[in-house]
């Protein structure tokens, strides 16, 4: 199992169904929710809307509820009856809560609490999870705090290290990472810097809470045509050179081969 579903991932609650087709067709993949964007009252309708849904199910993720609780439960049973097998956990915090799902699924563990977390490394050895996810706002609520960003629009320090801890877990277990949501939906300056950090880090992809911030994140996960001109020739001068070899002033060794290899790989 893996994960290669394209670098913006779109939420769409589940209890509006008329919208499901219109986001798959804006995004790579599409998040249908039926944790936090849905009321409690109506996750009850959300699971019925997902088990009629006539999408195409290799672009949906389902975002169940935690582990645990009565309606994590009632989203299983329902998945059962669907033909969606790509499911994202919310507030995953340990990997036996995992166990749940049958070889037939592809999990993607949302570690958002100082818990999950600190369990991300258990986490992202499951067998069957192929990506992790992390999330600023309830990692920050499960510690008692009241924002995960500073004044200045940046992420506070503890937010910063979940980011890098999840991202590194994941990459130590050949495992991919989404990053978080960026909830200021007009900022997209703020988006692009995220978003074109995230490539650049080393993450997959970006989740994203409207429409507007897809193009955003595809263009930050897209190298630009100067980084690919640079990835083709040091690749190819590669070939005809032994072990360390000096490019444009700059030292090339194995490390930094495999940064064009990556920039090649993300521009197809």
């Amino acid at each position: 199992m893996s994960f290669d579903l394209g670098p913006a991932l779109l939420f769409c609650p589940a209890d509006r169904p008329e919208r499901f087709h219109g986001a798959l067709e804006k995004a790579d993949a599409v998040i249908l929710d039926l944790e936090d964007a849905v009321l409690p009252d109506a996750k009850g309708a959300a699971r019925g809307n997902l088990a009629d849904a006539d999408v195409d199910p290799g672009r949906v993720i389902v975002r169940v509820n935690a582990p645990g609780t009565d309606e994590f439960a009632a989203d299983l049973e329902m998945l059962g009856r669907t033909r969606f097998r790509t499911v994202m956990v919310a507030k995953t915090e340990s990997p036996e809560s995992l166990d749940a799902f049958d070889d037939s699924y592809s999990l993607i563990a949302l570690c958002e609490t100082a818990r999950g977390v600190s369990a991300a490394n258990r986490i992202a050895a499951h067998p069957r999870v192929v990506a992790m996810m992390w999330g600023a706002e309830d990692l920050v609520a499960s510690l008692g705090g009241t924002s995960s960003r500073t004044a200045e629009g940046g992420y506070r320090d503890i937010a910063r290290y979940a980011r890098a801890r999840v991202l590194l877990e994941a990459g130590a277990r050949g495992k991919a990472a989404i990053d978080a949501v960026h909830i200021a939906i007009d900022d997209l300056a703020g988006l692009e810097r995220e978003a074109t950090d995230a490539a650049a880090s080393g993450f997959r992809a970006t989740a994203c809470i409207h429409p507007s911030q897809v193009t955003v994140i595809r263009a930050a996960y897209l190298p630009d045509a100067r980084e690919i001109e640079w990835a083709g020739a040091v690749l190819a001068a590669a070939e005809t050179e032994r072990g360390v070899f000096r490019f444009q002033g700059r030292m090339i060794d194995e490390p930094v081969l495999r940064h064009a290899r990556s920039v090649i790989a993300r521009s197809r």
